[in-house]
């Protein structure tokens, strides 16, 4: 059995070393949603979700040292994304298309979101962008497909977690740990469709 995932990730480093990966999902198999993955420059792994239910599945496809059950919005403009949760307030400003968005917007839909494509791109992955895979064995046996439609730079950020400033923006270094891939270094949003197959 395989569900999926539509939407987008944004992933970002902070100076103060919180590293951040939102996921904006208009369809899932949860309805319309958005988590978010955070480690600290500790390398404590924290999990932010809406519903129990959503928790639960993450948990068990990623790696995390504590799960937070939160209410959580996300605000779209053409500019900027804008999350927040009790503990988590993250606000985004984009910029262009990425060189690597540009490529991938010459791809179809339907061929950049199929698994067996992501099975091709998983090599190119991993030699362009240190840590990350397009597809991988996640937690509980599941496999997982990243198929990327869109990237856009991210530019600046704002926010707080658990009252301390994420201050400016900086690289995803070092790559965060909660699964078998990362988000790539340079701070993005990406427009993805994610594919995960059950036990």
């Amino acid at each position: 059995m395989r569900v999926r995932f539509t939407g987008e990730i944004t992933g970002i480093g902070s100076a103060s070393g919180i590293r951040v990966v939102v996921g904006n999902w208009a369809t899932s198999p949860f309805g319309t949603v958005a988590d978010a993955m955070v480690e600290t420059a500790a390398g404590h792994r924290i999990l932010i979700a809406p519903t129990p239910e959503l928790a639960e599945f993450i948990a068990e496809t990623y790696v995390f040292d504590e799960v937070r059950v939160e209410p959580t919005a996300m605000e779209m403009t053409e500019h900027g994304r804008r999350f927040r949760s009790d503990s988590l307030q993250l606000g985004v400003e984009l910029g262009e298309r990425t060189i690597l968005g540009w490529l991938i917007a010459l791809i179809p839909h339907r061929i950049a979101t199929a698994p067996a494509w992501c099975a091709v791109t998983d090599p190119i992955a991993r030699l362009l962008m240190r840590g990350v895979r397009t597809r991988g064995t996640a937690g509980g046996g599941r496999r997982e497909w990243y198929g990327a439609t869109e990237v856009r730079a991210v530019e600046s950020i704002t926010g707080q977690l658990d009252g301390r400033a994420l201050r400016s923006l900086r690289p995803v270094e070092p790559p965060c740990r909660f699964g078998f891939s990362s988000t790539p270094t340079t701070p993005s949003i990406t427009q993805v469709v994610t594919t995960i197959e059950l036990r």
